[in-house]
């Protein structure tokens, strides 16, 4: 329990009406899940607003009350807090309930279009092998040290994020990395976190569905640097011609890292195969576990984020090199007769260029790129024909599927995709639109020593249709092909 008074502390308040000095059992934005001494914050949502709920919420024991727009009606034994943004008010009221997590441990917060997965988890891989008591917030999972609780959304709700902060803390954690969505920064779940550090890796088209514009993303991610204190570090990457953009108000230390412009933390790829990647960072010369260019961005933002945090660089690199990607990140399966499948998590333009770039480089002249690929339902539906364009051009054999229909009909979403192939590319393409049908098309069709890539679901082990999730792993079923296929 926590006194009302308390955990309003630095919320930015219009009017009070009631009692402060009161207890509060629990604090919640989802009126259901309210109960006696609740305090219930009235958040106003795409598609619902919480004060519609507030008298529910009373009914189900509140004892107080977080709202934008006082209720004409007063309730005597209520007590009623009117904040200037409900939003920003449960983020900060959320860290004063667990006590301020995030002051108690160092918290780096990473953000970009791309990146953001392998970025995180390498950082607490990382940390892990040195020895620290680590945390991890992702898109795959959140852990705390060896503990995993799964994850719902790359960025937590306010409340979530909290009390996993406060049990990272509880378990003696001394550092958390956590990836930062754009709609986590503009809907303020961060709010009332204190960052050590920030990280930015990229940004492409992606979330047009949200932000509306491309302007708008990028002024999202910029917000979170704005808020940094000046005892944060700010890093990013400076081949991305929006890093500066992210670095022109914050108060935090800025660094940079780059392969191609000059950095604080400048890398350069030695050797890049399908075994590894050998990589020089401010010019010592490691041999890594990860493949492609963008993993050289991933290792070099890693290593400058470890010596930002105080580590030593030698010891860095030694536990580094043996560390291996997340999950759904340029995952290999090889069968028994040499065909390699790669399941990768891209699902934006510049992703799955990113992975088809990779691939091309490291294939020899008569190994032929077989890619499976479709695109979620109600997102953005601008990336569709670019990404469908990219596939067709970069791959010898392109099969265009289902990926997350969602509430959209995955026929129309294939429709879109094909609309964006040129008249040549054409030949390159079939649509399926079972994505197990897919998967198994493009192992029929693969000769030996060829390669699939097989994208945009990665980790995922679920498919999404008409608001139920069917049981679905890209790389589970690949195997099973394989074995079946070479029986």
């Amino acid at each position: 329990m926590k006194s009302l008074k308390d955990i309003l502390y630095k919320v930015s308040l219009y009017s009070v009406s009631g009692n402060t000095n009161i207890d509060i059992t629990d604090i919640q934005s989802d009126s259901r899940l309210v109960g006696n001494g609740s305090l219930f914050i009235a958040t106003i949502g795409v598609n619902t607003d919480g004060h519609q709920y507030i008298d529910s919420a009373i009914e189900k024991g509140a004892a107080a009350i977080v709202c934008q727009i006082l209720p004409k009606n007063l309730q005597p034994h209520v007590t009623y807090v009117q904040v200037v943004n409900t939003h920003t008010a449960l983020g900060i009221i959320a860290s004063n309930f667990y006590g301020n997590p995030s002051t108690k441990m160092k918290v780096t917060g990473v953000t970009g279009t791309n990146g953001k997965t392998t970025t995180v988890t390498l950082l607490y891989k990382l940390f892990r092998e040195l020895g620290y008591s680590t945390g991890m917030l992702s898109t795959v999972e959140n852990k705390i040290n060896d503990e995993t609780i799964p994850a719902t959304h790359t960025t937590p709700d306010a409340i979530s994020l909290n009390y996993l902060l406060s049990k990272m803390v509880q378990a003696g954690c001394t550092h958390c990395f956590m990836e930062v969505s754009s709609h986590a920064i503009v809907q303020q779940r961060i709010a009332g976190i204190h960052f050590s550090g920030a990280i930015f890796t990229n940004i492409t088209h992606d979330h047009l569905d949200y932000h509306k514009t491309f302007d708008a993303y990028i002024k999202a991610k910029k917000m979170f640097f704005d808020m940094l204190s000046d005892e944060a570090f700010a890093l990013v990457n400076a081949d991305d011609r929006n890093a500066s953009i992210m670095l022109q108000n914050t108060k935090a230390k800025k660094y940079s890292y780059a392969l191609k412009s000059v950095a604080d933390f400048k890398g350069k790829i030695i050797t890049n195969s399908f075994s590894g990647l050998e990589l020089q960072i401010n010019g010592k010369s490691v041999w890594f576990k990860l493949i492609g260019q963008f993993n050289a961005y991933n290792l070099i933002a890693v290593y400058a984020t470890a010596i930002l945090l105080k580590e030593d660089p030698d010891e860095v690199l030694t536990c580094l090199s043996v560390l291996e990607t997340a999950k759904g990140r340029f995952d290999k399966v090889v069968s028994s007769t040499g065909i390699t499948a790669i399941i990768d998590y891209a699902h934006t333009p510049d992703a799955l260029e990113n992975v088809l770039e990779t691939i091309s480089e490291l294939r020899e002249a008569h190994q032929k790129i077989i890619t499976v690929v479709g695109c979620g339902g109600d997102r953005d539906q601008s990336k569709r024909p670019l990404m469908a364009s990219i596939a067709a051009r970069m791959s010898d054999k392109v099969i265009f599927t289902s990926d997350n229909p969602r509430s959209e009909d995955p026929r129309t979403i294939i429709k879109q995709m094909v609309s964006g192939v040129s008249m040549q590319d054409q030949k390159k393409i079939i649509s399926i639109e079972d994505r197990r049908e897919a998967i198994k098309t493009a192992c029929l069709l693969a000769q030996p020593h060829d390669i699939i890539l097989i994208a945009g679901k990665g980790h995922e082990n679920y498919q999404e249709i008409n608001g139920t999730k069917y049981p679905f792993d890209d790389k589970a079923i690949v195997k099973d092909l394989f074995n079946l296929l070479t029986k």
